[in-house]
């Protein structure tokens, strides 16, 4: 049974399913229906919401070798993998994931932090107040069975990027915290300054 987890919640994912390997991080918004503001106003442009992680070693950014998102499908360790930008998040379910072969991440490898920012958002004026029925979840790639799910509730308006959790190492065991922290980040490259 997938545990349905609050802001700041942390959860062991290897004490959930005994065995696990790999998971997937399956991400999901809907774009709020926007109005059109007039007879010559121009049609809104659709929201493109862009996943990624940063890939981090003792808590830090090493370079931009390890960030895995649209530009860059595969980590160089070949343990992470993007499968693919949808360009509209139309449509139910996850709108982009990421698989994570946790039991091969490399050692020097302790946390990988999952964001999603939206693309040429100051350009486009669009925010995640634009956003609904955000959500991360992780499922157990083996017995394909999701483990946890975090539904991101809170207001977001003003907010062009979302760190929305990190798996990380503890003790020897995958745990997942579920963070969902907006910020002002116009892109991948600034947010990945935080982590460096």
């Amino acid at each position: 049974m997938s545990i349905s987890l609050q802001k700041g919640q942390k959860v062991s994912l290897t004490k959930e399913s005994a065995g696990l390997s790999t998971v997937m991080v399956g991400l999901g918004w809907d774009e709020v229906q926007q109005k059109k503001a007039g007879f010559f106003a121009p049609k809104p442009q659709p929201i493109d919401c862009d996943a990624a992680v940063y890939v981090l070693k003792d808590g830090h950014l090493a370079g931009k070798e390890d960030i895995v998102y649209f530009g860059n499908l595969r980590h160089m360790s070949g343990t992470i993998q993007h499968m693919g930008d949808n360009l509209t998040g139309a449509g139910e379910g996850d709108d982009e994931q990421i698989l994570i072969e946790l039991s091969k991440v490399p050692a020097a490898y302790d946390k990988i932090v999952v964001v999603v920012n939206i693309y040429q958002a100051v350009q486009r004026k669009q925010h995640f107040g634009m956003i609904q029925n955000a959500f991360i979840r992780i499922v157990d790639g083996g017995a394909n069975r999701e483990l946890c799910k975090y539904n991101l509730t809170e207001d977001y308006s003003g907010m062009t990027s979302m760190i929305f959790g990190e798996i990380y190492r503890h003790n020897g065991e995958w745990k997942f915290n579920a963070i969902g922290q907006g910020t002002n980040d116009p892109g991948l490259g600034e947010l990945a300054r935080r982590f460096v």
